[in-house]
């Protein structure tokens, strides 16, 4: 007989290791010794120490294979119009960036990153496509602010599902991976994650999303907040925290985090329902958080609180809000750059000084 899902993701969150101190020490002894002024090269360098103690190795090997994973999925807090799209634009969407015909595609294209979908729970199954991968655990979540978005299991097979997918892609050579996400309502739902596990008002980590309309951010708040009342879930849970309020993608990521953590590849992370995400991960093992990288700064307010919540500043700061892994995927080129400039620079002891 297998073991319940909630069994299995506690195992996997126990596989995670922190970063090697001794390899961070010795990554910081080497930059120190590199042929330029110390702090000349200003974050790229604590990135490079980070990226030696995740993967245990100094120098880090520098990453040759990044993909972004994008988990898809609906959810029934869109039935309060959280969002001025129809939902089948999540259905539509998933296919596009399978066929790398969306805004994903241009920019992983650009920095040398493959990507692969998963849907994970779309309210309408997307068209198949080689780059889309099918893990439904249900069609969308429930409306949260009636009735809880799923069950633990539900909640536990997700995470399994983004664990899965992203073990395929770690066993096919990928060696940094990029989060991404697609579905209509979620950044909402992100901003409710994010309430339960910071613990902060609801106005303070609830933006507006694609929405334009200047009262979007107050009514989804109401939302937040009618929701938190209702569940009273434990930040300490993220099942618990998943099955009252969260999304079948932000599961999915949070389970493909744990994966990467565990076998020590490092993370990139995107916008706001990237960031609710990796936080439901280092809740579940709080080790994970030396194998993130911020990969940008969404003006998305949940995004800024649960990124200060992770103790992590983005790299980038763009003004993006596209979500798909569009701002992560920017952030490639300098997690490669930070690696190979640790391997690559001399060191003062190597120049023939007169």
């Amino acid at each position: 007989m297998s073991r319940p899902a909630a069994d299995r993701v506690a195992a996997l969150a126990g596989r995670v290791e922190p970063a090697d101190r001794r390899v961070r020490q010795a990554a910081a002894e080497r930059n120190a010794q590199l042929a330029k002024p110390h702090g000349s090269l200003g974050r790229l360098e604590a990135l490079a120490v980070q990226l030696a103690g995740s993967s245990g190795r100094c120098p880090p090997p520098t990453p040759a294979l990044p993909a972004v994973l994008v988990c898809v999925a609906d959810h029934g807090v869109h039935a309060h119009g959280v969002s001025p799209w129809p939902q089948t634009v999540t259905q539509v969407m998933a296919t596009r960036i399978a066929a790398g015909t969306a805004s994903l595609g241009a920019l992983a294209r650009t920095v040398g990153a493959g990507w692969q979908v998963l849907d994970v729970g779309c309210a309408t199954a997307p068209e198949p496509h080689p780059a889309l991968t099918a893990a439904r655990v249900r069609a969308g979540t429930a409306d949260w602010t009636r009735e809880p978005a799923m069950s633990r299991d539900e909640a536990a097979r997700a995470m399994l599902a983004g664990a899965d997918a992203a073990d395929g892609l770690l066993s096919a050579g990928v060696d940094l991976l990029v989060h991404g996400e697609m579905g209509l309502g979620n950044t909402t739902t992100a901003a409710a994650l994010l309430a339960a596990l910071t613990g902060r008002p609801a106005s303070e980590v609830t933006g507006p999303g694609t929405d334009s309309d200047p009262t979007a951010p107050e009514r989804k708040a109401a939302l937040v907040e009618a929701a938190r009342a209702r569940h009273r879930p434990d930040p300490r849970d993220p099942l618990g925290v998943l099955a009252a309020v969260g999304g079948l993608e932000h599961a999915a990521l949070a389970g493909a985090t744990l994966a990467c953590a565990a076998r020590r590849v490092p993370v990139v992370l995107d916008g706001v329902s990237s960031v609710a995400a990796a936080l439901l991960a280092v809740t579940a093992a709080p080790t994970v958080v030396d194998h993130l990288i911020a990969g940008h700064r969404s003006p998305e307010p949940g995004a800024a609180a649960g990124l200060a919540a992770l103790g992590q500043q983005g790299l980038l700061d763009l003004g993006l809000r596209l979500g798909e892994g569009t701002g992560g995927v920017l952030a490639v080129p300098l997690v490669i750059a930070a690696a190979r400039a640790l391997a690559d620079t001399a060191r003062l002891d190597d120049l023939a000084l007169e």
